[in-house]
């Protein structure tokens, strides 16, 4: 009993000695204290949730993405004068939400009633103090509404190279964001269309009488992403958040999180669904289903029971099949997920 007690104290002393060799500088210790509290001070299920900022409740100006950004106003005998001022103070606002410079966002504004007038280029200002005078400076054009003739201009000279759009290699995003309080004069369809095609992305936006219609026809897909409506000029300032949350920000939708079930496809701010090889998408534009497969019965000239009775028998197999392969197919692709 006593050679036990010997060799166990000779082993303890030992395990001492070891342990206060790896801590003989102070520093070691609270270092590993420090650590001991930060790792393991909370139980997993108890830390808190990371706090997400809303960038428009902290900050009055977020790092936009960089843009060739044209405003196209109206400016029309509908359009009374307070009214236009609130226009100008709304892209006074807009301005200040963006990050401009010539390596950042560049901005345009395009002045329009029965005729058009492109007020500044996007290679007139890269400094917000020479641009904000400037939007002070514009007047209204008061006369009809020409907004296909606001739009073409817009394309075939405001989005230009010559006037400050960036060359496609550099791959900047061409915005145009519209403002009407009333119905185009001239055909917007077309002119649209065409500027959609050409890689911009239109943004309209409607006040009081605007005609909703036409704004559907200007504005690029998905539409409830593209079209906003306010009652009155007088609170035209509050669409201003919702674009700093559309225009900052990541370039690529997909980046973030979707509802895509397979394949997200970046279309502009915003994003569409499709599915592999083998499927088709749902009613719900997200999710997927494999494609049934059609089977005839072909009915036999001589009017064979036996042969017919065996066509609908190959028929309810493969329906059974398909239908045993679809849920299969769910299982991996949530198993898929779950893993990833």
């Amino acid at each position: 009993m006593r050679s036990f007690f010997r060799v166990f104290l000779c082993c303890l002393s030992f395990l001492l000695v070891n342990i206060s060799a790896s801590y003989s500088n102070p520093t070691e210790i609270l270092a590993q204290s420090y650590a001991q509290r930060r790792n393991y001070g909370n139980p997993p299920n108890t830390r808190l949730p990371p706090r997400t900022l809303n960038p428009a409740a902290t900050d009055s100006q977020c790092r936009s993405r960089p843009l060739d950004l044209v405003f196209i106003i109206d400016s029309s005998r509908s359009v009374r004068p307070g009214e236009f001022e609130k226009v100008k103070i709304f892209l006074s606002d807009m301005v200040d939400t963006l990050d401009i410079g010539a390596d950042a966002t560049r901005v345009a504004v395009v002045n329009y009633a029965s005729t058009v007038k492109i007020e500044f280029f996007l290679k007139s200002h890269f400094r917000k103090e020479s641009m904000k005078y400037a939007i002070s400076q514009i007047g209204p054009l008061a006369a009809g509404t020409m907004t296909g003739l606001a739009i073409k201009k817009a394309m075939n000279e405001a989005f230009t190279e010559q006037s400050g759009a960036r060359p496609k290699s550099k791959n900047i995003s061409k915005v145009a964001i519209i403002v009407t309080d009333g119905r185009p004069q001239d055909q917007v369809e077309e002119v649209s269309a065409a500027a959609r095609a050409t890689g911009i992305e239109i943004y309209a936006v409607g006040v009081d009488r605007a005609d909703i219609a036409s704004l559907k026809l200007m504005a690029s897909n998905p539409l409830e992403d593209h079209v906003f409506y306010v009652e009155t000029y007088g609170v035209i300032e509050k669409l201003t958040s919702k674009f700093r949350e559309t225009l900052c920000g990541s370039r690529d939708p997909c980046a973030s999180e979707n509802d895509c079930e397979h394949i997200c496809v970046s279309s502009g701010s915003s994003y569409h669904c499709k599915c592999r090889k083998g499927y088709i998408l749902n009613e719900d534009q997200k999710t997927c289903s494999l494609k049934q497969m059609k089977v005839e019965i072909v009915q036999d000239p001589c009017l064979c029971e036996a042969r017919l009775a065996f066509q609908r028998q190959t028929q309810k197999s493969l329906q059974d099949l398909n239908g045993k392969l679809a849920a299969i197919t769910r299982k991996v692709e949530e198993m898929e997920r779950m893993l990833a």
